[in-house]
């Protein structure tokens, strides 16, 4: 089994990009059936695991950033990917 820091910089971007956009959509998910009523769930459940998915996109996107010798577009992708998510984050703690 190989360590994620042996692994591709590109593909650890686009797996941060699925997860970070994954607990987004849930996390919207459960923000609209907050105000039009839509289905009676319970929303804490959801945004947990909606707000872990954003914490492990963002942990993969820093964990990018903290590598030594990649590519000057990877780096600028990988501190793009950091912004939105953390501009998520915050977003979605208030909203909560």
């Amino acid at each position: 089994m190989s360590s994620w820091m042996e692994k591709d910089p590109g593909m650890l971007l686009k797996r941060s990009f699925l997860f970070g956009m994954a607990g987004i959509i849930l996390c919207l998910a459960t923000v609209f059936n907050n105000y039009f009523e839509i289905i009676a769930l319970p929303h804490g459940p959801i945004n947990g695991i909606g707000i872990a998915l954003q914490l492990f996109g963002l942990s993969i996107a820093v964990l990018v950033l903290r590598r030594r010798k990649i590519e000057e577009a990877l780096k600028d992708k990988a501190k793009k990917m950091i912004l939105v998510l953390s501009v998520a984050l915050i977003y979605f703690f208030l909203v909560i």
